[in-house]
């Protein structure tokens, strides 16, 4: 099974939103295999974002995602990382579609609410950022036959 990150952002935590998304991947099916909420600091804000860091949008991207907590998430599940890409729907709101995170809840790319992996190879690097491989639980849900035409094991 694969693995992604998933991080609400600080406006979605204070527009009360964490449950509402959180459900949405549940009801999808994807297993939550970490979870926590944290408030990011610069050095961490500079590491999740490394391929921004000088770029003229950096300052205001890194004064947002420190300025209040944030919701990390770990997710498992088959295609995670694009089925995750696609309930977030486009980076700017405007172009995401009715029934995605952003379609749904977000009007500003500055203010888009959750962040997702976009590749496999950026989930296993943000996930050790956020995660130690003590903090991700192993574990069988009994609905998988449910979900999953083979069971994952």
């Amino acid at each position: 099974m694969e693995r992604t990150y998933v991080m609400i952002k600080p406006d979605g935590v204070q527009r009360n939103l964490v449950g509402e998304i959180i459900s949405r991947f549940e009801k999808k099916g994807f297993k939550i295999v970490g979870m926590k909420m944290l408030q990011m600091d610069r050095a961490m804000a500079e590491k999740h974002y490394a391929e921004h860091i000088g770029k003229p949008f950096f300052e205001a991207l890194a004064a947002y995602i420190t300025s209040g907590p944030v919701v990390a998430m770990v997710l498992e599940g088959k295609d995670v990382v694009a089925t995750v890409r696609a309930m977030n729907g486009a980076t700017n709101p405007a172009n995401a579609g009715p029934g995605t995170i952003r379609g749904d809840f977000a009007i500003e790319v500055g203010r888009n609410v959750i962040h997702g992996s976009d590749s496999v190879e950026s989930a296993e690097r943000e996930i050790a950022i956020y995660f130690s491989a003590e903090e991700l639980c192993e574990y069988r849900k009994v609905l998988d036959n449910w979900i999953y035409e083979e069971s994952p094991e």
